[in-house]
């Protein structure tokens, strides 16, 4: 199968214009070897795959026949040479006949799907066996110290992300879910990822790898940020959080779904 040429949608395919703020995502959202181990093990000994919003190419595996599917034109430039075909689709329209597929996966995309049953259905009818899903838990999202700060990132954000109950429902079959701890050195730069690295999201260039600043309101996650850069400089955040700067993992809202038939 061939790449498809890198031609821009009229409007894009979900709720986030990759075209307008792709830049330098590949660079800011590296798949972590851990959390990779584990979408690997959950695909189990699939030989063919489909990876569903595939963007960048983040946890696709290297050693098994992947089709990715991404409707964005700048996030498909990035796709390192020697990547998987990337295919111009949506999830919810597959362009893949019934059981194409060994396995399918999606890893942190559902949430941006304009249509996200519908696109877990199609996963679903595409793959004769697991459809693997890493994802977060909304009714975990606020579950740490930067809700302190900016609680209106997460009052817009877990709305955007069915719960993890209603994944299993449409998947249907048999579901396992996992949390994933993520890493204290996490190297794949989604917000939760710098549970111990405050720093890290006063950086515009962090932030603009992660979604779920642009729906925020700006004058609060402004005035959020502004505190957290002040009880950083004056020792608060330590007083209170210090210890997570040192803590190996942290267990938050990352979940893996392994649905099968």
């Amino acid at each position: 199968m061939e790449q498809t040429p890198d031609t821009a949608r009229p409007r894009p395919a979900g709720d986030t214009d990759y075209e307008a703020t792709g830049d330098g995502y590949a660079a800011a959202r590296r798949p972590d070897p851990r959390i990779a181990a584990r979408v690997d093990a959950g695909l189990g000994d699939a030989r063919t795959v489909v990876n569903v919003g595939a963007g960048a190419g983040s946890y696709e595996p290297a050693d098994r026949d992947v089709v990715a599917v991404e409707p964005s034109a700048r996030m498909r430039a990035q796709r390192p040479p020697g990547a998987a075909p990337a295919v111009d689709a949506t999830a919810e329209d597959l362009p893949f006949d019934d059981d194409t597929f060994d396995a399918a996966m999606a890893t942190v995309t559902i949430h941006q799907w304009r249509d996200w049953e519908r696109g877990l259905r199609e996963l679903r009818r595409v793959s004769r066996g697991p459809v693997v899903i890493l994802t977060f838990d909304p009714d975990a999202l606020d579950g740490w110290w930067l809700h302190d700060y900016v609680p209106e990132l997460f009052g817009t954000e877990a709305p955007r992300y069915p719960t993890i109950d209603e994944i299993c429902a449409v998947l249907g079959g048999t579901s396992e879910i996992s949390p994933v701890p993520v890493p204290l050195d996490c190297i794949d730069g989604f917000v939760e990822a710098y549970y111990g690295r405050p720093e890290a999201l006063l950086d515009p260039a962090v932030r603009a790898g992660q979604s779920a600043w642009q729906f925020a309101d700006a004058d609060a996650v402004a005035a959020g940020l502004d505190r957290l850069a002040h009880d950083l400089a004056s020792g608060d955040w330590d007083a209170r959080h210090g210890h997570l700067r040192t803590q190996p993992e942290f267990v938050g809202a990352v979940r893996l779904v392994v649905a099968t038939t």
